[in-house]
């Protein structure tokens, strides 16, 4: 019997062992209130589109890269594209007119229907605003 106990026993713990477990498991005494550490403040996450991938996957092929509606596609479009360099223009639209033409597209806004909306912006307002920062520095250079 006592062979038994003893091959039970060290079955017992090579089998602690290979589990992780040395050592019979204390209780877990939490530390007290003040001695816990403070949560870890997680950085935001990055927006998963900057603005400037935006107007270069988008707006480029109509708008240029320089903005002044010379992009690739703007050739074969009735009217042209706006050129955002227009100083003229610049003054004579708000940021508001701005976001409301890219959310919801030219037509929406009684402008060419060419003009395609981005609707899934509404839910990146950092992106759109970056979008309306974009062409608000066209007009700067």
């Amino acid at each position: 019997m006592t062979r038994t106990w003893l091959g039970l026993s060290v079955g017992a713990a090579l089998f602690a062992i290979a589990c992780g477990k040395s050592e019979p498991s204390a209780p877990a005494n939490p530390a007290p209130p003040a001695q816990q550490a403070a949560p870890v403040a997680q950085a935001p996450a990055a927006p998963k589109e900057t603005a400037q991938e935006v107007y270069t996957m988008r707006c480029v092929p109509c708008h240029g890269a320089t903005g002044t509606g010379d992009g690739a596609a703007a050739a074969a479009l009735n009217p042209k594209p706006r050129n955002y360099t227009d100083a003229t223009w610049q003054a004579s639209v708000t940021d508001e007119q701005l976001r409301k033409t890219i959310l919801y597209g030219g037509a929406a806004v009684g402008k060419s229907a060419v003009m395609p909306s981005q609707p899934d912006l509404e839910s990146k307002p950092e992106v759109l605003d970056g979008l309306v920062k974009i062409i608000r520095d066209f007009g700067r250079k």
